[in-house]
């Protein structure tokens, strides 16, 4: 597996899983009914943030990351990122690849930490998996995510000093 920038030329082989995960509703806070364009103009950052992909040795991309500064001004020093794996590719590692890479970004560019806002606490695989990397939960807020099959569940802040 490869990780690497993402281009525009890459989207329409991330949106169809984009739209897929974001239409059920069960992990992201995007609405449910996101446009092709309005998609690609949330997940495909300009620098200095980045957007990238994996993809396999045939070159079919696999998933995707977005980073980027947590919030401007006086907290840009705080890092983010977001992750989208084809669920058709899920269970292969590609989830734990690209979060490394995150991770690995971030302290490269000199960020202090790195903070995901919004983890909904019954996505139990995320969860696992960045606190797995060290990531640990700094509160939850009660009912912060509406679940389509669960009802009212939490969000979690989640965080990873650099």
């Amino acid at each position: 597996m490869l990780i690497r920038e993402a281009d525009a030329e890459d989207w329409p082989a991330i949106w169809p899983f984009f739209q897929e995960i974001v239409a059920a509703g069960e992990t992201f806070t995007y609405p449910v009914d996101l446009s092709d364009e309005q998609g690609r103009d949330m997940w495909l950052l300009p620098a200095p943030n980045r957007t990238v992909v994996a993809v396999d040795d045939a070159g079919t991309v696999l998933g995707t990351a977005k980073m980027n500064n947590n919030q401007l001004g006086n907290g840009a020093h705080i890092a983010s990122a977001g992750y989208m794996v084809d669920p058709a590719c899920s269970g292969r590692g590609v989830g734990r690849a690209l979060c490394e890479y995150t991770v690995e970004w971030a302290r490269a560019a000199g960020f202090r930490a790195m903070q995901f806002n919004a983890v909904v606490e019954t996505n139990v695989h995320a969860v696992a998996l960045y606190r797995s990397l060290g990531f640990e939960v700094l509160g939850t807020l009660p009912e912060g995510f509406r679940h389509p099959a669960k009802g009212y569940v939490g969000l979690h802040i989640m965080h990873l000093a650099l």
